[in-house]
């Protein structure tokens, strides 16, 4: 609005007043239009003719008011407000006061009073307007019904004297700062506890502005009141499951992200809150199928989670990984039962009640002040995973459906993390039974070496890998050891491990050289990822076997000889009886699978009491360390050659870098031993077939000296047919030896590479009934190449020892 106007008019419709206000609104000076008729300012010469009926009702009436039009000094168009009531003059002649509003920007519907207050009254937003002293003087309907205070409490009051408090205090010096400056605030946060409910808060959004008259001068502020308390709880809520996303499920540890889900719960939603899972999620088992509809058993739950507003949460009846007790006719078997939820705005603990037959949480709730709760069901994938409980204590406001569509949401984001939880802690599980079924369950070295391990599977976030070792009695007192590393994690890793390490042992038993084994596992390796490639089910076996690495050894505690190689995997440590730590200058080879180059062998002498270490990457290699470095660490922890084994194994493994590891961890320890002159024997013997008788008499002989006649007709046997199979099908000198160690050892070697086979002789055949004897008489047998030719055994168990 442009403000008001006052002009004078005499009876004859000569303008005879012009304020500067008219002057304002129509562009004609005061010296411009008094004296002259005032239907000069009409717009057109029809609206002039109009002018003398229009002054006659005036004279009839005493007074008029409408909407009319002018002409702008510039010949614009002008729609004005009129109002014309009667004035006399000082000399008693009839004189008119003309007031005109300019309506450029108010409808015309509304020009008049009346249209006004009823646009103002029925707004669909509170509007009050205050004086200067910030006192009411008029409110509209809207703002009585959003807040509950009457139109009789409010007119002549202060907003500090209708809702008294630091929000209503500030609200008013922002009031202050409009009057003084006039410049308008919008959207000014005011939040109340009203009569209407005390006991919940409400939310405005409040803009102020400042009221002049027509001349400018101050009159008061206006201020226009928006509930939006619902806008408020639903940015609230967003906030709060926005934070569930970044607070819920940070670990693969169903207890944690049980725990994670009540301290967001408390305080945003409820002042106490508990979360129960079934006890077979912790334990990475199958979780529970729902309960039928009666509810033919309770299941046992486990307290994951606990919040409350109070210090100590005096609320809980169970600690947190307590079993929790659950009555077979509580909400919570209900909500189990129907896989709902379950919403009570008010406790009911009145007698008659399923509290009844839970006198304890009843008296829990009745001492803390449990006023409101909410049961909601954790499952996922038509399974039970356990129960949220979210109450309230000292907040009176009972809870609503809003609060329970916020629970249910919580909880559902919580129940895939747990739900992932509980599939990834079910698939370690398995894979570390797998893993330790697989492993070998009891090491022993014989007589050739003295052995200690560690294995210390990766920690929660990566899971069981595919590390092993092995300690692999061999004949001839021998005994191999093993060390090997299938990349990644999980069932696919220890399944692959325990493909190749059955794979080891049928190779050791053929009694192969390190490098040829390795290149027949080289082989195996490459078969078992061709099998895999075009199943899509297996792609993680194939990506398993890809990459592995195995070291191999032989000791022979009768030569001191130590044959090793290995295929892409991490050198040995040798620490000789003195305590100095050696790496052997040991061809690396490639990880097994790839197929790239032959294996290479070394043999070295070991002195008596000297230690071997093999081990995984994981002993040695961390994020933040090199491989280099945690040699070197490896090595100064070794140098301690009077140290038993298994106080050495411990002192490694418990100095790691890191206490959780995120590679297996896998340490074998083997303190070399010697057998002494006296336990080994050996005679070099003609191809005559008269040696055979001879061979026996020595044979018979050397188990008398070492008491072991006992024996003495067996090994006559053996001897008979070992030699005698030499000479028949061998070439070149023959060798007898007898080892008593564990066990006793007859070996013939000759020149031949032949290799004899057992057959089941007829009964019409003279011979071939000689090596099906000797694995009668033995308890094992077999043959294993050397690089003159061959050695053709068996072994007998030793008599007890009185």
């Amino acid at each position: 609005m442009t403000g008001a106007v006052i002009a004078v008019v005499d009876a004859e419709g000569t303008v005879v007043g012009w304020s500067q206000a008219a002057q304002r609104l129509v562009g004609y000076s005061a010296a411009e239009v008094v004296g002259r008729p005032a239907a000069a300012m009409l717009p057109s010469a029809q609206d002039a003719a109009k002018a003398a009926a229009f002054a006659q009702r005036c004279r009839d009436q005493g007074r008029w008011s409408g909407l009319v039009a002018l002409r702008h000094r510039d010949g614009r168009r002008l729609e004005v407000s009129l109002r014309v009531a009667p004035l006399s003059g000082l000399d008693g002649r009839a004189q008119w006061l003309v007031s005109a509003t300019g309506m450029a920007a108010v409808a015309s519907w509304a020009v008049n009073g009346s249209g006004l207050e009823s646009l103002l009254t029925r707004a669909p937003i509170g509007i009050i307007v205050r004086d200067l002293e910030l006192r009411c003087t008029w409110v509209n309907e809207t703002l009585e019904m959003q807040d509950g205070i009457s139109r009789e409490q409010r007119l002549g009051r202060r907003l500090t004297e209708t809702l008294p408090g630091p929000e209503a205090e500030a609200a008013e010096e922002v009031m202050r700062q409009v009057l003084k400056s006039g410049t308008s605030v919008v959207d000014h946060d005011f939040r109340a506890r009203l009569p209407l409910d005390r006991h919940r808060e409400r939310a405005f959004s409040v803009s102020f502005f400042r009221l002049e008259d027509a001349d400018g001068h101050v009159l008061g502020v206006c201020a226009m009141w928006v509930d939006v308390t619902g806008r408020e709880r639903a940015r609230e809520r967003l906030a709060i499951i926005s934070e569930a996303s970044t607070r819920i499920g940070s670990t693969l540890d169903v207890m944690r992200t049980g725990q994670e889900l009540a301290d967001l719960a408390v305080p945003l939603l409820a002042d106490f809150a508990t979360v129960d899972l079934a006890e077979s999620v912790p334990l990475g088992e199958e979780p529970l199928a729902r309960l039928g509809p009666m509810g033919r058993h309770t299941p046992v739950f486990r307290r994951a989670g606990l919040a409350s507003i109070h210090q100590g949460a005096p609320e809980a009846v169970c600690a947190r990984g307590e079993a929790v007790f659950v009555p077979p006719t509580s909400p919570y078997t209900s909500v189990l039962s129907s896989g709902k939820s379950h919403l009570e705005p008010v406790i009911d603990t009145s007698p008659g009640t399923w509290l009844d037959q839970d006198p304890a949480r009843a008296q829990k709730i009745r001492e803390t002040g449990l006023r409101s709760w909410m049961i909601v069901p954790i499952h996922a994938r038509g399974t039970v995973l356990g129960i949220a409980v979210f109450a309230r204590t000292d907040n009176p406001v009972p809870f609503e459906q809003d609060d329970l569509l916020l629970a249910e949401e919580l909880v559902t984001r919580a129940a895939l993390s747990l739900d992932n939880a509980n599939r990834y802690t079910r698939e370690r599980t398995a894979a570390l039974a797998l893993q330790r079924n697989l492993l070998p369950q009891h090491l022993t070295g014989g007589s050739a070496v003295e052995v200690a391990s560690r294995y210390l599977p990766a920690d929660i976030h990566h899971g069981a890998g595919g590390d092993w070792f092995d300690v692999i009695p061999l004949s001839g007192a021998r005994v191999a050891l093993v060390v090997g590393d299938v990349v990644g994690h999980g069932i696919n890793a220890a399944a692959t491990m325990g493909r190749l390490r059955t794979a080891v042992h049928t190779l050791a038993d053929m009694d192969l050289p390190p490098d040829e084994l390795l290149a027949h596992l080289d082989d195996l390796a490459i078969r078992l990822i061709e099998e895999d490639a075009d199943a899509k089910d297996k792609e993680g076996i194939a990506a398993a076997v890809l990459g592995v690495t195995c070291l191999y050894a032989v000791y022979d505690p009768v030569t001191r000889r130590c044959t090793m190689a290995r295929a892409g995997h991490p050198p040995p440590a040798i620490v000789d009886p003195h305590g100095h730590v050696t790496f052997p200058d040991l061809p690396a080879g490639t990880p097994l699978g790839l197929g790239l180059v032959p294996f290479e062998a070394v043999e070295l002498e070991l002195p008596e009491g000297s230690t071997l270490a093999l081990y995984t990457d994981g002993l040695v290699e961390t994020r933040d360390q090199d491989i280099d470095a945690g040699m070197h660490r490896l090595s100064t922890l070794l140098a301690h050659p009077r140290l038993p084994l298994e106080d050495l194994c411990a002192t490694v493994v418990d100095t790691l870098p890191t206490p959780a590891p995120s590679d297996d961890v896998t340490l074998l320890l083997a303190r070399t031993r010697t057998l002494s002159p006296d336990q080994v024997v050996s005679w070099d013997l003609p191809t005559d077939p008269a040696v055979v008788s001879s061979a026996r008499s020595l044979a018979v002989r050397q188990l008398t000296h070492w008491g072991l006649q006992d024996l003495a007709v067996t090994t006559e046997l053996i001897v008979s047919e070992l030699v005698t199979n030499a000479i028949r099908h061998g070439t070149g000198p023959i060798r007898l030896r007898l080892i008593r160690h564990q066990v006793l050892t007859c070996e013939v070697s000759d020149t031949s590479s032949s290799l004899p086979r057992l057959r089941h002789a007829r009964t019409t055949d003279e011979g071939g009934r000689g090596l099906f004897l000797i694995a009668q008489l033995s308890h094992r047998r077999g043959t294993r190449y050397t690089p003159d030719g061959k050695i053709v055994w068996a072994e007998q168990e030793l008599p007890p020892a009185n």
